[in-house]
């Protein structure tokens, strides 16, 4: 099974999440309503939601997550390839480049991490 769907309010909650956790459900509601105006009962709603979703745990008063930041942006990612490039890896990067330009850091950076991942 894949990485669950977050969506976008869910992934401004987890952010404050993964910042804190583990964090006590009141605490957590607090961080909501300064950073996002959430009020406490929002707050639970979302971390009732994200437990049923297994996205995140709430036990004896304390949050954690059972989905980490970066499983949630790949699974992102990889949605956006598949949905909108047909799956090519290629095409998306291309795309992207396009509209925003690399630098010479970023182009060294990239073929970096190309070499390291055909290295694998």
């Amino acid at each position: 099974m894949g990485t669950p769907k977050v969506f976008e309010s869910e992934y401004r909650f987890c952010l404050i999440l993964w910042e804190n956790e583990p964090i006590s459900s009141s605490r957590l509601a607090k961080l909501c309503s300064e950073r996002l105006g959430w009020s406490r009962t929002t707050t639970y709603t979302v971390i009732k939601r994200l437990s049923v979703r297994g996205i995140v745990k709430s036990e004896n008063g304390v949050v954690t997550s059972l989905v980490s930041k970066d499983q949630v942006q790949a699974a992102e990612i990889d949605e956006l390839v598949e949905k909108t490039f047909q799956g090519s890896m290629p095409a998306f990067i291309a795309a992207f480049t396009k509209r925003r330009g690399l630098s010479e850091k970023d182009v060294a950076e990239i073929r970096k991490m190309l070499d390291e991942y055909g290295e694998k």
